[in-house]
């Protein structure tokens, strides 16, 4: 877990996809490497790691990768 404040992201609607998230929300360069680092394990799910590219993810959830966390709000 980060020690890292996260960072609220605002989405219009929900649920969005895991993979899509991680780049609105800034977590990687592309929708590419979103897929490849969560099929790697190496994405937090609300601090399970998920391995589902297109996880489902809703307001109030939690997404860490690499030192930062994203909250979702919508």
């Amino acid at each position: 877990m980060s020690d890292k404040p996260a960072t609220v992201i605002t989405i219009k609607a929900e649920p969005i996809e895991l993979c899509q998230l991680m780049k609105f929300g800034g977590l990687v360069e592309s929708g590419g490497a979103a897929k490849h680092v969560i099929s790697e394990g190496l994405v937090l799910l609300n601090d399970e790691v998920e391995t589902q590219k297109r996880k489902k993810v809703r307001a109030g959830d939690r997404v860490s990768f690499n030192g930062q966390t994203i909250k979702v709000s919508l």
